[in-house]
C-alpha cells in the first residue's frame, strides 16, 4: 500500500489520531510494538490560524514516528486550506482531514462528522486543501450521520474525486458516537466498489489479533487502524502482525511487563513536557487502561488516577508489582467503552 509515493507494505497498521491520547509518549509505546502509520492528535483549522501555541505543540514530531500525519478539522474552507499550509511547514509525510469526530463541541460548529450532512462542502473543502499543499493528503470519516443516512459510498467516491491518497472509514455513525458494535459491512462496500481505486482503511473495534483477522477477511481493506483498542494495550500491534504472520495468539504480558511499559511511557511524558506534574496527568487515561481485569485492582487504580508526584506513582507501581507481578492480563472480554 502507498500514499502518495510512501510505500508502507502490506498491510501496515495505522495508531488512530486521538485526541489527548496520541501525543509522544504514546506514540512511542506504538511505534515500538509495531504500528506502522502514526497521526497526532488532530488541531483544530482556527486554533492554527491564530497561532495558539498549546496548539501548535500537537504538531510536534520526531524521528520515531515516521511515516506520520497531522490531522486537522475545522468548517470554514478558507481557514483549512490557511491550516493545511501551516502544517505542511511541519513537515508531516501526510495530512489528514477530520470527517469523522463525533463529539458535540466539533459538530456545533460544523466541523468533524458533521461534514457528513453535507457532502458537496466537504469535496469543495478537501479539493481546496488537496489544491493547496504538496503533501498527500488524507481524510477519516464515518458511515453516515445517523441509520438513516450511511452516506459513506457516495462520500468516498466525491472524495476520491477530489485527489486524496487513501481514506479511513470507522464503522459507526455519528449519532452512535463509540456504541454498539462497529459495522464493517459498509467498510467492505467501499473497499470491493470497482469505482474505488485508493486505498481504504478499516477502523472500529479491533480489539485483539482473530477480530482484526475477521475484519480483514470480511472486507478486503488495505490496512487496518486500531484506536482505543490500543489505549493501555500498545503491544496489540505486535500481536495482530505475529498472528497474521504465523497463526497463533501471543500470550499477552505479565503485570511486571506491563509495569516497566508504564515506567517509560511516564518518563517520556516527563521528559517531553519538561514538567512532572503534566506528566503524570498525561498518563492518566492510560492508567485507567494499563491493568483491565485484575482481581480486586481497584483501590490500585483510584490511588494511580489521584497521584500527583512521581515518587508516589513509582511506589503505588511497586506495590502492583509485588501484588500481581507473574499475572498476565486476559484482553477476552476487554470492552473498549
Amino acid at each position: 500500500m502507498k500514499i502518495g509515493s510512501i510505500e508502507l507494505g502490506k498491510l501496515p497498521l495505522f495508531l488512530a489520531p486521538m485526541e489527548d491520547v496520541t501525543y509522544k509518549s504514546f506514540r512511542y509505546m506504538c511505534k515500538k510494538y509495531g504500528a506502522d502509520v502514526m497521526y497526532t492528535e488532530f488541531v483544530s483549522s482556527e486554533a492554527l490560524i491564530r497561532d495558539i501555541q498549546k496548539t501548535k505543540q500537537k504538531m510536534e514530531l520526531f524521528d520515531f514516528d515516521r511515516p506520520v500525519a497531522i490531522q486537522i478539522y475545522g468548517y470554514d474552507i478558507d481557514s483549512m486550506v490557511n491550516a493545511a499550509k501551516v502544517v505542511e511547514e511541519a513537515q508531516p509525510d501526510f495530512i489528514d482531514i477530520n470527517y469523522g469526530c463525533p463529539m458535540k463541541k466539533i459538530v456545533k460548529k460544523g466541523a468533524g462528522a458533521a461534514m457528513l450532512q453535507d457532502l458537496v462542502k466537504m469535496q469543495e473543502m478537501t479539493a481546496a486543501v488537496v489544491k493547496a499543499v504538496s503533501v498527500p493528503v488524507t481524510a477519516k470519516t464515518r458511515l453516515g450521520w445517523d441509520e438513516d443516512s450511511k452516506v459513506i459510498i457516495e462520500a468516498a467516491e466525491r472524495l476520491q474525486d477530489t485527489g486524496i491518497a487513501a481514506l479511513a472509514i470507522h464503522g459507526r455513525t455519528r449519532k452512535q458516537l463509540y456504541t454498539g458494535e462497529a459495522d464493517w459491512t459498509l467498510i467492505g462496500e467501499v473497499k470491493n466498489n470497482p469505482k474505488i481505486q485508493i486505498p481504504i482503511i478499516g477502523n472500529g473495534d479491533i480489539n485483539g489479533a482473530e477480530k482484526a483477522a475477521d475484519f480483514l477477511n470480511k472486507t478486503g481493506v488495505d490496512a487496518l487502524m486500531i484506536g482505543r483498542g490500543a489505549i493501555g494495550r500498545p503491544w496489540i500491534f505486535k500481536e495482530v502482525k505475529h498472528y497474521f504472520e504465523t497463526g497463533e495468539i501471543l500470550p499477552p504480558p505479565t503485570v511486571s511487563e506491563i509495569v516497566q511499559n508504564v515506567r517509560d511511557q511516564l518518563q517520556m511524558s516527563i521528559e517531553w513536557r519538561d514538567n512532572v506534574r503534566t506528566g503524570i496527568l498525561l498518563m492518566r487515561r492510560h492508567f485507567a487502561k494499563y491493568f483491565p481485569g485484575l482481581a480486586n485492582f481497584r483501590n490500585h487504580r483510584i490511588k494511580l488516577l489521584r497521584a500527583t508526584e512521581l515518587e508516589e506513582v513509582h511506589q503505588l507501581l511497586d506495590e502492583i508489582v509485588e501484588h500481581y507481578g507473574d499475572e498476565r492480563v486476559d484482553y477476552t472480554n476487554i470492552s473498549l467503552k
